[in-house]
Formats: structure tokens, C-alpha cells, sequence
């Protein structure tokens, strides 16, 4: 699909001030540089110019009013150097001259100061603003400064080599379906129009970054084939109040002429947030609330007619947008772009793959299933990683070791070599690694360790234990996220055991233990001290990462219980992991030696040590 803009000519203001500077730099040019630059002549006594002429050292003479300037004669007899000098009341100078055989006479007459002045300082303005006015009315739309209640919508228009269609999109196709009705009913309005259906005015994309929102938008239009006006929520808000509500109905108006047609914006919240949320203030917010209110009324209210215009919208924050907006009427549908399951990731990874050069023997599925929760903008970008690391090595095609590596790079970040560590952190590193690897073997419901390294990779990770799902899972048992929080303190607990010390490294592993053990206490109900009660007042709809819970109102006494509830989970998993290192010290001990020895262990190599790993008999009765 390409896109198609009206043409764009020169800012005419740009080039106005720039014709004014010029001007004015050449007026100014005309005044200083004939002062600074023109030829100096010296002035010298008048007694000293009567002296020249009686001693014949004077060639000519022009005789003015307020200066007499005068050329004497070189060695040689020929012209040299101007003077001048101030006249006196001298009625004999003629004669003098004219005895000396000088040749003098009056300057010319001067110029009409008023026809200089003219020429100086009124023409040149003139012809600047004629040029300026000509740049401003060669198009017959408002440009430069009148230019600014106008839409900045981008028109995709149809082309057969670069069309993107449904089969450009994988891995969401319940979202397909439901835009597939929009692309029916475009090709043929006849058949809903017959049985008095009405076709939902806007259809609001919703889902996590990376997911395909825009992508699904752009095949809607080229599997359609009507006119496609996209544009940005941000490119609605100005300085200026009432800008973004002036483009808004310019851009309906642009759309209702080219009906039937699809307006896309992307971002939404940028101008749709809540006004109930406190998100709106007097002052610049007032612009916001300006163009939300012209949105809602151009998609229904008086003003939106009968012209088939249908608007998609995408936004990863749906909870943030006006519940004006969300009603039926205006985005009819919510259709949720999700990330892909197993058979999606595939397709999509089918998709990129065909891009590039990828060896016979790699296997697609085998990737898809340990990349649980990559988008379809993440595989896209595991694809680009294995291609850019098989020209790095030289070779021809992609290979499945291109793609491990390439999924190692997203997840742990690159490899740093440079960072060479020291025999004595080297040792911690190891053992610590070595200590997540056995617990999370020994646990039930952890995700299986692939890969233990002590190579440092990414902006801190001195090393790294990969664990790679082998399934898709929506839901956990409270058991399992207790072996998670003991297996992400594994690192933690071997580090007393070998050490009798602990280090900094283990900083994020309790961060996210704790964030575990509150969910469970605050969230989930999972505390018999508390009960089924959920204490934080998180919507669960966000689809952005880094949300902060926020509790709801609750007396200290609780406060001080659920602090306590997810001190003693915490600690209850910290106990079980020192007790699996314990009763399986020496595999930790040989493992250990190995990896500082080759600094990675994976594979059937890692399989076999860690299959030696034997499980606390309780956890091993319970399950």
C-alpha cells in the first residue's frame, strides 16, 4: 500500500522571513559596507594643497562646495593619489590653477536624495512583500501560518505490489473475523441494507503494544479497497484552543467527500481520556476536551450525516478513554488484538520467515513453543536478530542456532565479553546460577531450565538461568507460584550455603519475589490469614507493563497483617530452597565446576545433571 499526499510546498512563512532577511541584509550591506569598504581618501591642509599647485606637483582639481578634491603627480609625471581638503573663501585659486596649467572644473551635480531613498528602502520591501503574497495564494488552500485547522491525515490509496491484506496478519483471527464484516460491508452495502442492519460507526482495536493494531487497520483498507485517512491522536492536539477541534471536523469533512471510506487513528487516548478521571484541567487540557468533544459529536450527533464513514481506532489503554466515546453508537465494537497462542506465533513466524533466507531444517514450531507472550512486533524482531546474526557469522541462511541465540538476545539482552569478571565474582555468579537451576528443577510447576551461563549479558545480568516454557499457560496454582518466589530465591539461598554471605545480585530476584507474594496476598485471596478479600484496586485491564497497585482504603491493622502474610510466604520459600540445596549439595558442587569451567551448560548436557536433582520429600508426597 503507498500512500498518497497532496503536494507539500515550502512554508511560504519561512520563506517570507527569509526574503525580509535577506532584504534587509542587503540593505544594510548597501549603508555599512560603502561606509567600511569604499576607498579612503586623505585629507590634508589647504595651505599644503596652495603649496602642491604653486610647486606643480598638481595634475586636476574638482572644486565643491564643502571639499575640493585634487590628484597630484607621481615621480614620473603621470596621475597618483587623491586627496582632498577642506576650501577656503580663495577668489585667486582659479587664476593659480590656470597658471600652473591644472585642469579643474566642478563635480557633477548631485543625485535627487528622494529617487536614492526610493530605490533604497521603499522598492525592496515591495518586491518582498509581492513575493511573500505570491507564495501565500499559489495554492488555493490556506498554507504556512492559515494552515493549521487543517487535517494532517495521510490518504493510503490502492497499489497492487505493496497492498496488505488479511493474509499479511496471523495470529489474531477472531480479530480478523470481526473486521472481515466491515470489509463485507463495504464491498457490498446492498445485502445489510436489504435486511435493515446497520454497520457499527467505529470499531475500537484494543490489545498490548506490538500485537498488530495498526497492521490489522491497513489490511482492513486493502482488502476493502476504499479510501483509508489515517492519522495519530497527538496530531489533533495544539497550542492553540480549538485546533484539534478544527481538524477533527476537517477531517470528517475530507472523509464524508470520499465515502465510502476508513478513518484510522491510532493512539486514541491521546485525545479520548476519561473527563470523569481528573485527567482534564482548565487550561491546555482545555484543547483535549475541545477535540473529544468534536470526535464524539462528528461519529454521532447532528453533524455526522448519513455518509458511510467508518472509524478504527487502536489504544493499549482502554480503561483511560471516555465512556462517551465507548458507547454503542459510536465505537459499536471492541475487538481485542491479543497476544498470539502457539498456532499463532507459528503462522506469524511462517510470515517473517519467508523474508528471509532460513535453512530447510529450522523448526518453526520448536520456536514458537518456547516463546510464550511475544507479540507479533517481538517475532518479527527474533526473525530481523537471526538474520543480522547469520550475516554477522558469514553464512548464507538462518540457521535454529541463529534463532536461540536471537531469542537469548530479546529475553537476556547481548552478550557482554568485555566484561570480564573476576575469579572470586565468577564463583558467585556461578554457584548462584546453579542455585536457581536446582530449585527450579527440584519444584513442581517451574518452567523447565534450558540454560544455565555466567556470561554477562544485557545492562546488569552478571549471568543468567533461561527457563523456557514448553506449553501455553493462562492460569497458576497457588503451589506453583510458590515454587516460582523458591526458585527465584534459589540464587539467594546458595550463596549462604557456599559463602556464608550474601551479595547484591540477588536485588532483582527479591523484587520479584515480593511482587509475586503480594499478588497472591492482595489479588488472588491465596492467604488464609486474610481471606478472600482482595485488597488492591488494579482494574486488571491495563495492557502496559510497570502499573502500580493501588490499594484500596484499609486499616493498619490489615496493613500490618498483609506485610506479614507476604513476609512468611516469602520466608517459608526461602526455607524450602536452602533445604533443596542442602540435601542436593553435591550436584550443586558438580554442576558448579562445570559451568565456571565452560562458563555455559545447555542442552542434553544440562538435562542429564539436572535429572540427578532429588525433590524435599513433602513437595514429592504432595504432588
Amino acid at each position: 500500500m503507498s500512500i498518497k499526499e497532496k503536494p507539500r510546498f515550502p512554508n511560504p512563512r519561512f520563506f517570507g522571513q527569509l526574503l525580509i532577511f535577506l532584504g534587509g541584509l542587503l540593505l544594510l550591506s548597501n549603508i555599512v559596507l560603502s561606509t567600511f569598504f569604499a576607498p579612503r581618501i586623505q585629507r590634508v591642509a589647504y595651505s599644503l594643497f596652495i603649496s602642491q599647485v604653486e610647486d606643480g606637483k598638481v595634475l586636476q582639481v574638482l572644486l565643491g562646495e564643502n571639499e575640493i578634491r585634487y590628484q597630484i603627480k607621481d615621480e614620473e609625471g603621470k596621475p597618483g593619489r587623491i586627496l582632498a581638503t577642506t576650501p577656503i573663501f580663495d577668489l585667486e585659486l582659479p587664476k593659480r590653477l590656470e597658471a600652473k596649467g591644472v585642469i579643474f572644473g566642478a563635480p557633477p551635480p548631485a543625485q535627487n536624495p528622494w529617487v536614492g531613498t526610493l530605490l533604497s528602502w521603499v522598492i525592496p520591501p515591495l518586491i518582498l512583500v509581492l513575493v511573500w503574497q505570491y507564495f501565500l495564494n499559489r495554492n488555493s488552500e490556506p498554507q504556512g501560518a492559515l494552515s493549521i485547522n487543517k487535517s494532517k491525515a495521510k490518504v493510503y490509496v490502492q497499489d497492487d505490489a505493496k497492498k496488505i491484506t488479511f493474509n499479511d496478519v496471523a495470529g489474531v483471527d477472531e480479530a480478523k473475523a470481526e473486521l472481515a464484516e466491515i470489509v463485507e460491508f463495504l464491498k457490498n452495502p446492498q445485502r445489510y441494507n436489504e435486511i435493515g442492519a446497520r454497520i457499527p460507526k467505529g470499531v475500537l482495536l484494543v490489545g498490548p503494544p506490538g500485537t498488530g493494531k495498526t497492521l490489522l487497520a491497513k489490511a482492513v483498507a486493502g482488502e476493502a479497497g476504499v479510501p483509508f485517512f489515517s492519522i495519530s491522536g497527538s496530531e489533533f492536539v495544539e497550542l492553540f484552543v480549538g485546533t484539534g477541534a478544527a481538524r477533527v471536523r476537517d477531517l470528517f469533512e475530507q472523509a464524508k467527500q470520499k465515502a465510502p471510506c476508513i478513518i484510522f487513528i491510532d493512539e486514541l487516548d491521546a485525545i479520548g481520556k476519561s473527563r470523569a478521571s481528573g485527567n482534564f484541567y482548565s487550561g491546555g487540557n482545555d484543547e483535549r476536551e475541545q477535540t473529544l468533544n468534536q470526535l464524539l459529536t462528528e461519529m454521532d450527533g447532528f453533524a455526522a450525516g448519513d455518509a458511510t464513514v467508518i472509524v478504527l481506532a487502536a489504544t493499549n489503554r482502554p480503561e483511560a478513554l471516555d465512556r462517551a466515546l465507548r458507547r454503542p453508537g459510536r465505537f459499536d465494537r471492541q475487538v481485542l488484538v491479543d497476544r498470539p497462542d502457539l498456532a499463532g506465533r507459528e503462522e506469524i513466524l511462517r510470515i517473517y520467515a519467508q523474508k528471509v533466507k532460513v535453512e530447510p531444517e529450522v523448526d518453526l514450531h520448536a520456536i514458537a513453543t518456547i516463546t510464550p507472550g511475544f507479540g507479533g512486533a517481538d517475532l518479527a524482531n527474533l526473525v530481523n536478530e537471526a538474520a543480522l546474526l547469520a550475516a554477522r557469522y558469514h553464512r548464507s541462511a538462518v540457521t535454529q542456532a541463529d534463532f536461540a541465540e536471537a531469542i537469548e538476545r530479546v529475553i537476556a539482552g547481548l552478550e557482554k565479553k568485555s566484561r570480564v569478571l573476576g575469579d572470586k565474582e565468577k564463583k558467585i555468579v556461578a554457584y548462584h546460577e546453579v542455585g536457581h537451576a536446582i530449585v527450579g528443577a527440584a519444584m513442581p510447576g517451574v518452567a523447565k531450565v534450558s540454560k544455565i551461563s555466567i556470561v554477562p549479558r544485557g545492562m546488569s545480568a552478571l549471568g543468567y538461568t533461561l527457563q523456557l516454557p514448553t506449553e501455553d499457560r493462562f492460569l497458576m496454582a497457588e503451589g506453583e507460584i510458590r515454587s516460582e518466589i523458591a526458585t527465584l530465591l534459589g540464587g539467594r539461598a546458595a550463596e549462604e550455603i557456599v559463602f556464608a554471605t550474601v551479595t547484591t545480585g540477588a536485588g532483582n530476584d527479591l523484587q520479584r519475589a515480593t511482587d509475586l507474594a503480594q499478588q497472591m496476598v492482595t489479588t488472588y485471596g491465596m492467604s488464609k490469614v486474610l481471606g478472600l478479600v482482595a485488597y488492591d484496586t488494579t482494574s486488571g485491564k491495563s495492557f502496559l507493563d510497570g502499573q502500580m497497585n493501588s490499594r484500596r482504603l484499609i486499616s493498619e491493622q490489615t496493613a500490618l497483617a498483609i506485610d506479614e502474610e507476604v513476609k512468611q510466604i516469602i520466608e517459608s520459600a526461602h526455607e524450602q530452597a536452602l533445604m533443596i540445596l542442602e540435601r542436593n549439595r553435591d550436584i550443586m558442587e558438580t554442576i558448579a565446576q562445570q559451568i565456571l569451567a565452560k562458563e555455559v551448560i545447555e542442552g542434553e548436557e544440562l538435562q542429564n545433571l539436572l535429572k540427578q536433582v532429588q525433590p524435599l520429600p513433602a513437595i514429592s508426597e504432595e504432588t
